[in-house]
């Protein structure tokens, strides 16, 4: 079966539907997905220009990017090339009011069994409940 990496732009295109061709080009590659007539996959940088698109472009709120990357992430027929450390992030996200990228990272120094991160964004990480190392 084919394989088909998919680029935060589809995803951004079918999200927005603020342009009617591209929306039903991304549409159709992912009813292939479900269908299983292709492999689409894609990984944690894609989803972090869709969260930050979604908060800078599109205005909405934490909660609500958080919501469209869960459902990404259930989304049938879609493999994510880090789904532990990603779901974890939403996790991580909600729980300590982080944003997406924040909380990857939180979530991969987790999954690293790092016990601090070194940061000079100290407020933000302070809350996530991982040590900061001090610089």
């Amino acid at each position: 079966m084919k394989r088909v990496y998919a680029d935060s732009n589809v995803f951004l295109r079918f999200l927005a539907v603020d342009d009617a061709g591209q929306h039903e080009k991304a549409a159709s590659l992912f009813r292939k997905a479900i269908g299983g007539k292709i492999s689409l996959v894609t990984g944690p940088p894609v989803l972090f220009e869709v969260a930050w698109t979604l908060r800078s472009a599109y205005d909405l709120d934490r909660e609500s990017v958080l919501d469209v990357v869960e459902r990404i992430i259930a989304m049938p027929g879609l493999e994510l090339t880090d789904a532990v450390v990603v779901s974890g992030a939403v996790s991580v996200a909600r729980q300590h009011g982080l944003d997406f990228a924040d909380a990857y990272v939180v979530a991969n120094a987790h999954d690293a069994h790092a016990t601090a991160i070194a940061t000079f964004n100290v407020r933000h990480f302070k809350k996530s409940g991982l040590a900061v190392h001090p610089l």
